[in-house]
C-alpha cells in the first residue's frame, strides 16, 4: 500500500491548485476518475474574470486572485494569463433598480464600477437595442485562459513531486488508525488527510467516507457559440443582464458565445447541452442586439457545484478532522483559483495566511458552517 500525506480526490482546478499550493510541504497524491483532468467542469468554463461574479461575499476571493492571474511567480508560468475585456451589465428601463441594487451591492469594496446609459454603452456595443436604457461598465473585467492556468497548476505540481493518476475513480474509503485507506483503480492508497475536491461528486466522496455531506448541488450551464450578420468585434466586452437571463461576448473569427444564465439541477456525471436551453439563449441574445443568427456552430454544457449558500467551501469538516474540504466553488472557481487554494492551503497546514488574503475572511467559506 502507497503512503501519502494526502490525498487529493478530483483534478480539476481545484484539486490542481491546493496540490501545488501544498505539493512542496506534504507527499501529495492526486487522484482523477476521467481520463484527463478538468474534464467536466474546468474545461467547460466561461473563460471570464470579473470581479462582480458571485456577489460581493465571493469577491474577496476574485480581487485577492487577481495580482496572482496578472503576474504568476516566473516559475509558474511565464506569463500573465489575463487579457483586457470589460463587461457591461445591462438593464431595461424598467428594471433600473436592478442597476442601483448592482452598485449599492458593491458599495465600498474599492471595485470600478461606472455607470452608463444606453447612448453610452453604444459605443461599446454599437447593435444594443435601445431597450436597455441602464448599464453599468467594469472596465477591469478580463477574460481568462482557462487551459494555461489549469496546466500551469499541474505542471507546478508536478514538479513538487506531487502524483497525478488519471482513469483512477475511486471506489472505497476507510478510515483506519493510521489515517484514510482508499481503493482506485484496483490499488490501494494510505493517507493522513484526504482532500475532497471533487466537484460535483463533493458530496458522493463524503458520504464514502463516512462524512456527513453538506447539500453540494450540481447545476447544469449551457453554452452556445453563433454566427451573426454583422459579426462580432473583438473589442467588445461582455455583456450581462442584471437579471440574471443572459451573457454574451465575442469569440474569434467574429461569432459570439453566449448563456441563458440557466441553473439545471442535475445528478452529477456528464451532461450534454439542452436543446430548449439553446433556443432560450438565442431569443435573449436576439432581444439584446439588433443582429441576425445566421447558425449554431457550437453547444455545450458543463456543470457549476454549489453549496447551500453558494460560497465556497474550505476547510476540515467539523466532525472528521483529517478530512479536508475543498469544493463548492460554483462558476467562479477558475476566477478565484488563486487565492482559494492559498487560504486552503493556510488552514490545511496551519500556517499563517498569505499576505495576499488580508482582504478575505476565512470564517466565510469554513466548512464547520454546516456542522
Amino acid at each position: 500500500m502507497k503512503q501519502f500525506d494526502v490525498v487529493i480526490i478530483g483534478a480539476g482546478i481545484a484539486g490542481a491548485s491546493i496540490a501545488s499550493e501544498i505539493g512542496a510541504d506534504r507527499s501529495v497524491l492526486l487522484l482523477e476518475a476521467e481520463d484527463h483532468p478538468g474534464y467536466h467542469s474546468t474545461g467547460r468554463s466561461a473563460a471570464f474574470w470579473t470581479e462582480t461574479y458571485g456577489g460581493p461575499r465571493v469577491q474577496p476571493l476574485t480581487s485577492a486572485s487577481r495580482a496572482f492571474l496578472d503576474n504568476p511567480p516566473a516559475d509558474f508560468a511565464p506569463t500573465g494569463f489575463l487579457r483586457p475585456r470589460g463587461a457591461i451589465n445591462i438593464a431595461q428601463d424598467e428594471q433600473r433598480d436592478l442597476a442601483d441594487q448592482f452598485l449599492a451591492d458593491f458599495d465600498g469594496s474599492g471595485l470600478t464600477m461606472d455607470r452608463w446609459s444606453w447612448e453610452e454603452a453604444i459605443a461599446l456595443v454599437p447593435d444594443l437595442k435601445p431597450i436597455w436604457k441602464h448599464a453599468v461598465y467594469e472596465p477591469d473585467c478580463r477574460d481568462i485562459d482557462v487551459a494555461a492556468l489549469h496546466a500551469a497548476y499541474l505542471r507546478d505540481a508536478k514538479r513538487k513531486s506531487v502524483v497525478l493518476i488519471c482513469r483512477a475513480p475511486v471506489s472505497q474509503i476507510t478510515k483506519n488508525d493510521r489515517g484514510w485507506e482508499l481503493i482506485a483503480r484496483d490499488e490501494s492508497y494510505q493517507a493522513t488527510v484526504l482532500v475532497n475536491a471533487a466537484g460535483a461528486w463533493a458530496d458522493s466522496i463524503a458520504r464514502l467516507a463516512g462524512v456527513q455531506a453538506i447539500g453540494i448541488q450540481p447545476l447544469i450551464r449551457n453554452m452556445v457559440q453563433i454566427e451573426t450578420d454583422p459579426p462580432s468585434s473583438p473589442d467588445m466586452p461582455l455583456v450581462v443582464g442584471l437579471d440574471g437571463s443572459f451573457y454574451f461576448k465575442p469569440e474569434s473569427g467574429g461569432s459570439y458565445w453566449l448563456s441563458p444564465h440557466d441553473e439545471i439541477p442535475s445528478e452529477p456525471g456528464d451532461v450534454a447541452p439542452d436543446e430548449l436551453s439553446v433556443a432560450t439563449a438565442i431569443d435573449r441574445f436576439e432581444k439584446a442586439l439588433d443582429v441576425r443568427v445566421k447558425r449554431v456552430s457550437r453547444k455545450w454544457a458543463g456543470l457549476r457545484s454549489f453549496a447551500p449558500d453558494r460560497l465556497p467551501v474550505i476547510g476540515f469538516d467539523s466532525a472528521a478532522s483529517d478530512f479536508f474540504w475543498f469544493a463548492g466553488q460554483g462558476g467562479f472557481g477558475i476566477q478565484t483559483a488563486p487565492a482559494a487554494a492559498k487560504l486552503a492551503r493556510s488552514v490545511l497546514l496551519g500556517q499563517a495566511p498569505d499576505e495576499s488574503l488580508n482582504a478575505v475572511d476565512a470564517e466565510l467559506y469554513a466548512a464547520s458552517r454546516f456542522s
